[in-house]
């Protein structure tokens, strides 16, 4: 019998041993948040609980590509998914709606099913939260490292360029973290125009 322990021993441990220790926002740190993101997400959209099991194990997986390559490390993750995972009793189905909850964190967003919206939602739920701006400076960190970002005003321009684009898809996010992660965009805005 299949269970959440073993795959999570699994992926965590390849993570703790390979993700570039250089990766500030993208480290094992945010694939835990992520997955108390998406738990609690979760519960608020009354999924069941193999859906719950399906999306846990998305979520460890969703930035394991990490562990091959920067670009399209989405790609990578499912690759990992389909490789690992028919080990520990997964079926082919089970694994395609995994490998699309893992595509659906890729950026843009583009989620097409309920477990995607809720996985989508929690890889950016911290947008909404008073976890931004520390959450964002390690992005901000990382991107200098491996997207050769110029500094600070070119990162804010990203960030308004972005939050303005994003949205959430599931109620809950709708209802929770929109406000805050408004009220995070006019401050960017705010910091922005004072560049000119």
């Amino acid at each position: 019998m299949r269970t959440f322990e073993e795959v999570e021993t699994h992926i965590i441990g390849k993570l703790k041993r390979e993700l570039p220790k250089d990766l500030y926002y993208h480290g094992l740190h945010h694939t835990l948040d992520v997955l108390r993101s998406a738990q609690m997400i979760g519960k608020e959209e009354k999924i069941n609980d193999e859906e719950m099991f399906l999306l846990k194990v998305a979520v460890l997986y969703h930035d394991s590509g990490f562990t091959k390559t920067y670009k399209n490390h989405e790609e990578a993750g499912c690759e990992m998914a389909r490789e690992d995972l028919p080990a520990f009793g997964f079926t082919e189905n089970e694994i395609e709606k995994i490998c699309g909850m893992i595509m659906a964190t890729k950026i843009p967003q583009n989620p097409k099913t309920k477990l995607e919206f809720i996985i989508a939602d929690a890889d950016l739920e911290y947008l909404g939260t008073d976890q931004f701006d520390k959450v964002g400076r390690t992005l901000y960190e990382e991107m200098k490292i491996y997207v050769n970002l110029e500094g600070e005003r070119q990162w804010n321009i990203i960030q308004m360029n972005f939050l303005k684009s994003h949205h959430y898809f599931t109620d809950f996010c709708k209802k929770n973290r929109e406000d805050a992660k408004q009220k995070h965009l006019q401050e960017i805005i705010r910091m922005v125009n004072s560049y000119d």
